[in-house]
């Protein structure tokens, strides 16, 4: 059953449909981001202001009618000018169900990482309706998605992805794969480092360069990723701030609110 929002973020899942998420801002001049990143793909829709939206390297001043794509794993930060108002829907989609979508075996990235064809954005604004349409229907909602993703590469141009095929990053997947599987428990830089066989400097480094962020910064970006997953299940904030790995619930909060440019409770109440 949907619930009424009272504050400006919505949130949307159905759970018919659990490979995707969704959120919508009215008012984001105080909606701010830290570096984070996502283990699923995200696709968002500029509805209104402007915004800074950096992405790896890259700088790019958007606004209303621009569509941004992040992939899995890409660090990636959006705030509003001056802390002038603005607007925006995401959808975050599984990957590997993505993929299956696509009839991959494998995730393939997408690029660029915005795109400003009103056709596109006229398309995504029309699945962000769909998905908040106050009237739940699963089974139109599935078909809206599925139709829009088919359709998304093509719409992009059909540009080809990059994916690293030479193996050099090896030992620095070990070292993400490492921290994502004990992301809740304390970990020490020097076991990172012997897991990946990398020398600790060096690991810090490399692994920056590779994610964008540093191996700490990506245990807690793991552990917000694990905290939104118990918090769709419902558990108490309190219960999994601690399972999370955090000191407390107000740590947790506080790292949350950097990622997620939402507090725990806010993330809860959903549509």
């Amino acid at each position: 059953m949907a619930r009424a929002s009272r504050n400006r973020h919505r949130f949307w899942r159905d759970p018919a449909l659990p490979h995707l998420e969704a959120r919508s801002i009215e008012d984001g001049q105080e909606v701010c981001y830290g570096w984070h990143s996502h283990s699923t793909f995200s696709i968002g829709l500029v509805t209104g202001g402007a915004s800074d939206f950096r992405i790896g390297a890259e700088c790019h001043r958007v606004g209303a009618g621009t569509v941004v794509l992040m992939n899995p794993d890409e660090a990636h930060a959006c705030n509003p000018l001056d802390s002038r108002p603005w607007s925006y829907r995401m959808l975050y989609a599984d990957a590997a169900w993505l993929a299956a979508v696509e009839g991959e075996t494998v995730f393939r990235p997408f690029s660029p990482h915005l795109s400003r064809d009103a056709e596109l954005a006229g398309r995504l604004d029309r699945l962000f309706g769909v998905l908040f349409d106050p009237e739940p229907d699963s089974a139109g909602r599935a078909a809206a998605v599925r139709s829009f993703f088919t359709g998304l590469r093509q719409a992009l141009g059909g540009v080809p992805s990059t994916v690293d095929e030479d193996g050099g990053h090896a030992a620095l997947d070990r070292a993400a794969d490492f921290i994502s599987a004990h992301c809740t428990q304390p970990l020490r830089l020097a076991d990172i480092a012997e897991v990946s066989g990398l020398s600790p400097s060096y690991l810090v480094r490399s692994f920056k360069a590779r994610y964008g962020l540093t191996p700490h910064a990506y245990q807690i970006n793991r552990r917000i990723q694990f905290g939104r997953r118990e918090l769709q299940r419902g558990r108490p904030i309190v219960e999994v701030a601690l399972d999370a790995g955090f000191a407390d619930q107000a740590h947790f909060q506080r790292a949350f609110k950097r990622h997620v440019a939402a507090t725990p409770g806010q993330y809860m109440r959903w549509e």
